[in-house]
Protein backbone atom coordinates (compact mmCIF):
# COMPACT_ATOMS: atom_id res chain seq x y z
CA UNK A 1 0.00 0.00 0.00
CA UNK A 2 1.71 2.94 -1.01
CA UNK A 3 2.30 6.19 1.46
CA UNK A 4 2.75 9.39 0.03
CA UNK A 5 2.46 11.79 3.50
CA UNK A 6 5.56 12.33 5.79
CA UNK A 7 6.13 13.95 8.78
CA UNK A 8 7.64 17.16 7.55
CA UNK A 9 4.65 17.40 5.12
CA UNK A 10 1.89 17.23 7.93
CA UNK A 11 4.58 19.78 10.29
CA UNK A 12 4.78 22.15 7.65
CA UNK A 13 1.19 21.90 6.53
CA UNK A 14 -0.32 25.23 6.67
CA UNK A 15 -4.68 26.05 6.90
CA UNK A 16 -6.12 27.97 4.57
CA UNK A 17 -9.84 29.18 3.66
CA UNK A 18 -11.19 26.15 3.66
CA UNK A 19 -10.22 22.58 5.01
CA UNK A 20 -8.14 20.66 3.20
CA UNK A 21 -7.08 16.88 3.09
CA UNK A 22 -3.78 15.19 2.67
CA UNK A 23 -4.17 11.60 1.42
CA UNK A 24 -1.40 9.05 2.91
CA UNK A 25 -3.10 5.75 1.36
CA UNK A 26 -5.40 3.09 1.93
CA UNK A 27 -8.42 5.55 2.77
CA UNK A 28 -5.87 7.20 5.29
CA UNK A 29 -6.03 11.10 5.20
CA UNK A 30 -5.07 14.11 7.33
CA UNK A 31 -7.73 17.14 7.11
CA UNK A 32 -5.96 20.78 8.28
CA UNK A 33 -9.17 22.84 9.09
CA UNK A 34 -9.17 26.48 8.67
CA UNK A 35 -8.45 27.19 12.11
CA UNK A 36 -5.07 25.00 11.96
CA UNK A 37 -6.20 21.57 13.91
CA UNK A 38 -5.45 18.16 12.45
CA UNK A 39 -7.74 15.03 12.19
CA UNK A 40 -6.55 11.44 10.74
CA UNK A 41 -10.04 10.21 9.31
CA UNK A 42 -10.19 6.98 7.50
CA UNK A 43 -12.35 6.89 4.39
CA UNK A 44 -13.67 3.28 3.14
CA UNK A 45 -17.41 2.06 1.88
CA UNK A 46 -19.30 -0.54 3.74
CA UNK A 47 -22.62 -1.83 2.44
CA UNK A 48 -22.41 0.02 -0.31
CA UNK A 49 -21.77 3.19 1.24
CA UNK A 50 -18.87 5.86 1.80
CA UNK A 51 -18.19 6.39 5.14
CA UNK A 52 -15.49 7.86 7.69
CA UNK A 53 -13.89 7.27 10.65
CA UNK A 54 -11.94 9.84 12.89
CA UNK A 55 -8.85 7.93 14.30
CA UNK A 56 -7.34 11.07 16.63
CA UNK A 57 -5.76 14.31 15.82
CA UNK A 58 -2.45 15.14 15.43
CA UNK A 59 0.26 15.38 16.97
CA UNK A 60 -1.66 13.59 19.66
CA UNK A 61 -1.72 10.61 17.30
CA UNK A 62 1.40 10.11 14.90
CA UNK A 63 1.41 9.31 11.54
CA UNK A 64 2.71 6.05 12.22
CA UNK A 65 0.43 5.73 15.23
CA UNK A 66 -2.70 6.92 12.06
CA UNK A 67 -1.27 3.92 9.81
CA UNK A 68 -2.00 1.27 12.77
CA UNK A 69 -5.48 2.45 13.10
CA UNK A 70 -6.05 2.45 9.87
CA UNK A 71 -4.61 -1.06 9.19
CA UNK A 72 -6.58 -2.20 12.00
CA UNK A 73 -9.65 -0.83 10.34
CA UNK A 74 -8.89 -2.41 7.31
CA UNK A 75 -8.87 -5.99 9.09
CA UNK A 76 -12.25 -5.24 10.55
CA UNK A 77 -13.79 -4.69 6.90
CA UNK A 78 -11.97 -7.82 5.70
CA UNK A 79 -14.12 -9.70 8.70
CA UNK A 80 -17.21 -8.13 7.23
CA UNK A 81 -17.02 -5.56 9.87
CA UNK A 82 -17.95 -1.87 10.77
CA UNK A 83 -14.92 0.33 12.14
CA UNK A 84 -17.07 2.95 13.06
CA UNK A 85 -19.53 0.46 14.45
CA UNK A 86 -16.70 -1.15 16.43
CA UNK A 87 -15.47 1.82 17.56
CA UNK A 88 -18.56 2.78 19.16
CA UNK A 89 -19.17 -0.01 20.92
CA UNK A 90 -15.91 0.08 22.60
CA UNK A 91 -16.70 3.45 23.97
CA UNK A 92 -19.90 2.37 25.09
CA UNK A 93 -18.20 -0.11 26.91
CA UNK A 94 -15.95 2.41 28.73
CA UNK A 95 -18.32 4.71 29.69
CA UNK A 96 -20.85 1.79 30.92
CA UNK A 97 -17.48 0.73 33.11
CA UNK A 98 -17.33 4.23 34.27
CA UNK A 99 -21.00 4.59 35.32
CA UNK A 100 -20.53 2.71 38.83
CA UNK A 101 -23.20 2.46 41.17
CA UNK A 102 -21.68 5.22 42.91
CA UNK A 103 -21.82 7.54 40.25
CA UNK A 104 -25.05 6.99 39.05
CA UNK A 105 -26.24 7.21 42.70
CA UNK A 106 -24.58 10.51 43.49
CA UNK A 107 -26.19 12.17 40.12
CA UNK A 108 -29.50 10.99 41.62
CA UNK A 109 -28.50 12.47 44.95
CA UNK A 110 -27.72 15.44 43.42
CA UNK A 111 -31.18 16.22 41.71
CA UNK A 112 -33.47 14.43 44.45
CA UNK A 113 -32.03 16.44 47.37
CA UNK A 114 -33.50 19.62 46.32
CA UNK A 115 -37.15 18.60 47.81
CA UNK A 116 -35.74 17.28 50.79
CA UNK A 117 -34.90 18.78 54.21
CA UNK A 118 -30.70 19.17 55.02
CA UNK A 119 -31.57 16.57 57.91
CA UNK A 120 -33.26 14.00 55.96
CA UNK A 121 -30.51 14.16 52.79
CA UNK A 122 -27.95 14.01 55.69
CA UNK A 123 -29.66 10.58 56.67
CA UNK A 124 -29.85 9.59 53.22
CA UNK A 125 -26.49 9.79 51.98
CA UNK A 126 -25.48 8.75 55.42
CA UNK A 127 -27.17 5.21 54.90
CA UNK A 128 -25.97 4.77 51.54
CA UNK A 129 -22.33 5.29 52.24
CA UNK A 130 -22.50 2.97 55.35
CA UNK A 131 -25.05 0.06 53.67
CA UNK A 132 -24.61 0.12 50.09
CA UNK A 133 -21.81 2.04 48.71
CA UNK A 134 -19.16 -0.62 50.73
CA UNK A 135 -20.50 -3.44 48.96
CA UNK A 136 -21.71 -2.52 44.94
CA UNK A 137 -20.75 1.17 44.89
CA UNK A 138 -17.68 0.55 42.60
CA UNK A 139 -19.60 -1.58 40.60
CA UNK A 140 -20.65 -0.96 36.73
CA UNK A 141 -24.19 -0.36 37.74
CA UNK A 142 -25.07 -2.13 34.88
CA UNK A 143 -23.49 -5.61 35.70
CA UNK A 144 -25.07 -5.87 39.37
CA UNK A 145 -27.76 -8.20 39.42
CA UNK A 146 -30.96 -8.87 42.09
CA UNK A 147 -28.81 -12.22 43.48
CA UNK A 148 -25.95 -9.72 44.44
CA UNK A 149 -28.07 -6.65 45.41
CA UNK A 150 -30.29 -9.07 47.57
CA UNK A 151 -26.74 -10.06 49.37
CA UNK A 152 -26.50 -6.54 50.47
CA UNK A 153 -29.89 -6.44 52.18
CA UNK A 154 -29.56 -9.22 53.50
CA UNK A 155 -26.36 -8.26 55.54
CA UNK A 156 -28.47 -5.35 57.26
CA UNK A 157 -31.95 -8.16 57.72
CA UNK A 158 -29.08 -10.20 59.62
CA UNK A 159 -27.74 -7.38 61.93
CA UNK A 160 -31.30 -6.95 62.87
CA UNK A 161 -31.79 -3.60 60.58
CA UNK A 162 -34.99 -4.53 58.94
CA UNK A 163 -36.38 -0.64 58.80
CA UNK A 164 -32.86 0.21 57.25
CA UNK A 165 -33.21 -2.45 54.53
CA UNK A 166 -36.79 -1.97 53.97
CA UNK A 167 -35.52 1.94 53.16
CA UNK A 168 -32.45 0.89 51.19
CA UNK A 169 -34.64 -1.26 48.99
CA UNK A 170 -36.53 1.94 48.05
CA UNK A 171 -33.80 4.05 47.56
CA UNK A 172 -32.19 1.61 45.26
CA UNK A 173 -35.17 1.54 43.68
CA UNK A 174 -35.16 5.24 42.94
CA UNK A 175 -31.46 4.94 41.98
CA UNK A 176 -32.21 2.49 38.94
CA UNK A 177 -35.22 4.01 37.82
CA UNK A 178 -33.22 7.29 37.80
CA UNK A 179 -30.49 5.28 35.34
CA UNK A 180 -33.44 4.11 33.56
CA UNK A 181 -34.80 7.59 32.82
CA UNK A 182 -31.31 8.51 31.64
CA UNK A 183 -30.95 5.94 29.43
CA UNK A 184 -28.43 3.22 31.35
CA UNK A 185 -29.95 0.40 31.68
CA UNK A 186 -33.31 -1.08 30.43
CA UNK A 187 -34.32 -3.26 33.75
CA UNK A 188 -34.50 -2.53 37.41
CA UNK A 189 -32.86 -5.43 39.28
CA UNK A 190 -34.52 -4.26 42.79
CA UNK A 191 -37.87 -4.00 41.72
CA UNK A 192 -38.41 -7.89 42.52
CA UNK A 193 -36.91 -7.04 45.84
CA UNK A 194 -39.84 -4.98 46.78
CA UNK A 195 -41.89 -7.02 49.84
CA UNK A 196 -38.91 -8.90 50.30
CA UNK A 197 -38.02 -8.01 53.96
CA UNK A 198 -40.71 -8.26 56.67
CA UNK A 199 -41.88 -5.32 58.30
CA UNK A 200 -40.07 -4.86 61.23
CA UNK A 201 -42.69 -5.04 64.49
CA UNK A 202 -42.98 -1.73 65.80
CA UNK A 203 -41.42 -1.06 69.60
CA UNK A 204 -41.08 2.01 71.03
CA UNK A 205 -37.81 3.20 71.96
CA UNK A 206 -36.38 1.62 75.16
CA UNK A 207 -36.45 4.60 78.32
CA UNK A 208 -35.95 4.70 82.07
CA UNK A 209 -38.66 6.58 83.82
CA UNK A 210 -38.59 5.82 87.56
CA UNK A 211 -36.28 8.22 89.51
CA UNK A 212 -34.26 5.84 91.00
CA UNK A 213 -33.20 4.43 87.80
CA UNK A 214 -33.07 7.83 86.21
CA UNK A 215 -30.49 8.94 88.70
CA UNK A 216 -28.33 5.62 88.34
CA UNK A 217 -28.20 6.47 84.03
CA UNK A 218 -27.40 9.95 85.11
CA UNK A 219 -23.79 9.12 87.62
CA UNK A 220 -23.19 6.84 85.15
CA UNK A 221 -23.09 9.37 82.39
CA UNK A 222 -20.78 11.39 84.35
CA UNK A 223 -18.20 8.55 84.77
CA UNK A 224 -18.72 7.85 81.10
CA UNK A 225 -14.65 7.47 79.96
CA UNK A 226 -15.36 7.82 76.41
CA UNK A 227 -14.23 11.16 74.71
CA UNK A 228 -15.02 14.77 75.89
CA UNK A 229 -17.47 15.27 72.88
CA UNK A 230 -19.52 12.25 73.89
CA UNK A 231 -19.67 13.10 77.41
CA UNK A 232 -20.96 16.30 76.73
CA UNK A 233 -23.53 15.14 74.14
CA UNK A 234 -24.66 12.28 76.87
CA UNK A 235 -25.02 15.05 79.41
CA UNK A 236 -26.61 17.19 77.00
CA UNK A 237 -29.46 14.58 75.79
CA UNK A 238 -31.88 14.57 79.11
CA UNK A 239 -31.14 18.28 79.55
CA UNK A 240 -32.77 19.34 75.96
CA UNK A 241 -35.01 16.31 75.06
CA UNK A 242 -34.25 16.82 71.58
CA UNK A 243 -34.34 14.17 69.19
CA UNK A 244 -31.04 12.18 68.44
CA UNK A 245 -30.52 13.73 65.11
CA UNK A 246 -31.34 17.53 66.59
CA UNK A 247 -28.99 17.12 69.29
CA UNK A 248 -25.47 15.87 66.66
CA UNK A 249 -25.97 17.70 64.07
CA UNK A 250 -26.17 21.21 66.90
CA UNK A 251 -23.79 24.44 64.93
CA UNK A 252 -22.27 27.13 66.98
CA UNK A 253 -23.55 29.29 65.04
CA UNK A 254 -27.54 28.52 66.49
CA UNK A 255 -26.67 28.64 69.90
CA UNK A 256 -27.48 32.10 71.62
CA UNK A 257 -25.09 32.10 75.13
CA UNK A 258 -26.34 35.50 76.27
CA UNK A 259 -30.27 34.66 76.02
CA UNK A 260 -29.63 30.80 76.92
CA UNK A 261 -31.25 29.73 73.25
CA UNK A 262 -30.75 27.52 70.77
CA UNK A 263 -32.63 27.55 67.64
CA UNK A 264 -32.32 24.74 65.69
CA UNK A 265 -33.38 25.64 61.77
CA UNK A 266 -36.48 24.13 60.09
CA UNK A 267 -34.03 22.34 57.58
CA UNK A 268 -33.07 19.78 60.55
CA UNK A 269 -36.65 19.46 62.35
CA UNK A 270 -38.23 15.94 61.29
CA UNK A 271 -41.66 18.32 61.16
CA UNK A 272 -39.96 21.35 59.02
CA UNK A 273 -40.26 23.74 60.94
CA UNK A 274 -38.08 25.97 63.69
CA UNK A 275 -37.35 25.09 66.58
CA UNK A 276 -36.32 26.57 70.06
CA UNK A 277 -34.68 24.92 72.91
CA UNK A 278 -34.75 27.35 76.17
CA UNK A 279 -31.09 26.25 77.79
CA UNK A 280 -30.76 26.00 81.67
CA UNK A 281 -27.83 26.82 83.14
CA UNK A 282 -26.81 23.27 83.39
CA UNK A 283 -27.22 22.70 79.53
CA UNK A 284 -25.11 26.25 79.31
CA UNK A 285 -22.40 25.02 81.79
CA UNK A 286 -21.60 22.21 79.52
CA UNK A 287 -21.88 23.98 75.71
CA UNK A 288 -19.89 26.91 77.34
CA UNK A 289 -16.74 23.69 77.95
CA UNK A 290 -17.52 22.39 74.80
CA UNK A 291 -17.13 25.49 73.29
CA UNK A 292 -13.57 25.77 74.47
CA UNK A 293 -12.57 22.57 72.65
CA UNK A 294 -14.82 22.18 69.05
CA UNK A 295 -15.55 26.33 69.02
CA UNK A 296 -13.49 26.90 66.14
CA UNK A 297 -15.90 24.06 64.29
CA UNK A 298 -19.20 24.47 62.90
CA UNK A 299 -20.74 21.73 64.96
CA UNK A 300 -20.56 21.70 67.93
CA UNK A 301 -20.15 17.93 68.18
CA UNK A 302 -17.67 17.13 65.05
CA UNK A 303 -16.98 13.53 63.90
CA UNK A 304 -14.24 11.82 64.98
CA UNK A 305 -12.72 11.48 61.56
CA UNK A 306 -13.31 14.56 60.06
CA UNK A 307 -14.18 18.02 61.74
CA UNK A 308 -16.30 19.04 58.79
CA UNK A 309 -19.17 16.54 59.85
CA UNK A 310 -20.91 16.05 62.73
CA UNK A 311 -20.76 13.01 64.59
CA UNK A 312 -22.55 9.45 63.98
CA UNK A 313 -25.67 8.77 64.37
CA UNK A 314 -25.21 6.12 66.58
CA UNK A 315 -22.45 7.59 68.61
CA UNK A 316 -25.16 8.21 71.83
CA UNK A 317 -26.32 4.80 71.19
CA UNK A 318 -23.10 3.45 71.36
CA UNK A 319 -22.15 4.84 74.33
CA UNK A 320 -25.14 4.00 76.36
CA UNK A 321 -23.94 0.33 75.08
CA UNK A 322 -20.62 0.94 76.72
CA UNK A 323 -22.03 1.83 80.24
CA UNK A 324 -23.85 -1.03 80.00
CA UNK A 325 -27.37 -0.41 79.15
CA UNK A 326 -28.82 -2.47 76.42
CA UNK A 327 -31.27 -1.75 73.40
CA UNK A 328 -34.52 -2.83 75.06
CA UNK A 329 -33.56 -0.91 78.34
CA UNK A 330 -32.17 2.88 77.17
CA UNK A 331 -31.92 4.15 74.15
CA UNK A 332 -30.42 8.04 72.90
CA UNK A 333 -34.34 8.73 71.61
CA UNK A 334 -35.54 7.71 74.90
CA UNK A 335 -34.67 11.03 77.00
CA UNK A 336 -37.40 12.33 75.22
CA UNK A 337 -40.08 9.48 76.89
CA UNK A 338 -38.12 10.12 80.16
CA UNK A 339 -38.71 13.82 80.45
CA UNK A 340 -42.54 13.69 78.65
CA UNK A 341 -43.88 11.18 80.99
CA UNK A 342 -42.17 12.17 84.25
CA UNK A 343 -43.32 15.99 83.86
CA UNK A 344 -46.62 14.71 82.41
CA UNK A 345 -46.70 13.03 85.81
CA UNK A 346 -45.73 15.77 87.57
CA UNK A 347 -48.99 17.82 86.25
CA UNK A 348 -46.79 20.60 84.02
CA UNK A 349 -49.34 21.76 80.68
CA UNK A 350 -49.72 19.07 78.23
CA UNK A 351 -49.68 21.61 75.47
CA UNK A 352 -45.91 23.39 77.23
CA UNK A 353 -44.47 19.45 76.78
CA UNK A 354 -45.88 18.83 73.46
CA UNK A 355 -44.38 22.32 71.60
CA UNK A 356 -40.94 21.20 74.06
CA UNK A 357 -40.83 18.23 72.16
CA UNK A 358 -41.72 19.44 68.68
CA UNK A 359 -44.68 17.26 68.42
CA UNK A 360 -46.72 17.80 65.21
CA UNK A 361 -49.85 19.89 65.46
CA UNK A 362 -51.50 22.30 63.42
CA UNK A 363 -50.25 22.59 59.71
CA UNK A 364 -46.91 22.80 58.65
CA UNK A 365 -48.17 26.84 58.08
CA UNK A 366 -49.19 26.80 61.66
CA UNK A 367 -45.90 25.20 62.80
CA UNK A 368 -43.83 27.84 60.94
CA UNK A 369 -45.01 30.34 63.05
CA UNK A 370 -45.63 28.74 66.40
CA UNK A 371 -42.13 27.77 66.67
CA UNK A 372 -42.17 30.92 69.94
CA UNK A 373 -45.29 29.97 71.33
CA UNK A 374 -45.30 28.99 75.18
CA UNK A 375 -41.90 30.15 75.13
CA UNK A 376 -41.71 31.99 78.50
CA UNK A 377 -43.50 28.53 79.82
CA UNK A 378 -40.98 27.29 78.34
CA UNK A 379 -38.05 28.12 80.04
CA UNK A 380 -39.32 27.78 83.72
CA UNK A 381 -40.24 24.29 82.62
CA UNK A 382 -36.49 23.26 81.41
CA UNK A 383 -34.81 24.80 84.41
CA UNK A 384 -36.88 23.07 86.53
CA UNK A 385 -36.30 20.02 84.84
CA UNK A 386 -32.67 20.80 84.61
CA UNK A 387 -32.94 20.88 88.61
CA UNK A 388 -34.69 17.92 88.92
CA UNK A 389 -32.44 15.94 87.47
CA UNK A 390 -29.49 17.14 89.19
CA UNK A 391 -31.64 16.18 92.36
CA UNK A 392 -32.16 12.76 90.98
CA UNK A 393 -28.60 12.34 90.47
CA UNK A 394 -27.73 13.21 94.08
CA UNK A 395 -29.61 10.38 95.08
CA UNK A 396 -33.02 12.33 96.18
CA UNK A 397 -35.75 9.45 94.61
CA UNK A 398 -38.19 12.17 96.19
CA UNK A 399 -36.81 14.96 94.68
CA UNK A 400 -40.70 17.17 93.67
CA UNK A 401 -40.86 18.69 90.21
CA UNK A 402 -44.54 20.30 90.37
CA UNK A 403 -45.00 22.67 88.54
CA UNK A 404 -46.27 26.65 89.60
CA UNK A 405 -49.79 26.96 89.66
CA UNK A 406 -49.85 28.80 86.80
CA UNK A 407 -47.97 25.84 84.71
CA UNK A 408 -49.96 22.99 85.82
CA UNK A 409 -51.81 21.10 83.50
CA UNK A 410 -55.67 22.18 83.29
Amino acid sequence: MPSKLTDVAIRNAKAGPKAKRLFDGGGLYLEVSPTGSKLWRLKYRFGGKEKRLSLGIYPTITLAEARERRDDARKLLAHGEDPSAAKKAVQAEIVANSETFLVVANEWFGKYKGKLSQSSADDILRRLELNIYPFIGNRPIREITTRELNMVIERMVKRGAIETARRQIQKCNQIYRYAIATGRLTTNPAEVLRGSVPPARENHFASIHDPQGIGALLRDIDNYHGTFVVCCALKLAPLTFVRPGELRRMEWSEVNFDKALWTIPASKMKMEATHLVPLSRQALAILLELHKLTGQWSYAFPGARTKSRCMSENTVNAALRRLGYTADEMTGHGFRSQAFTNLALQGWDKDHIDVQLAHAKGSKVRRAYDFAKYLPQRKVLMQAWADHLDELRDGNVNADCTPPAAFRHA
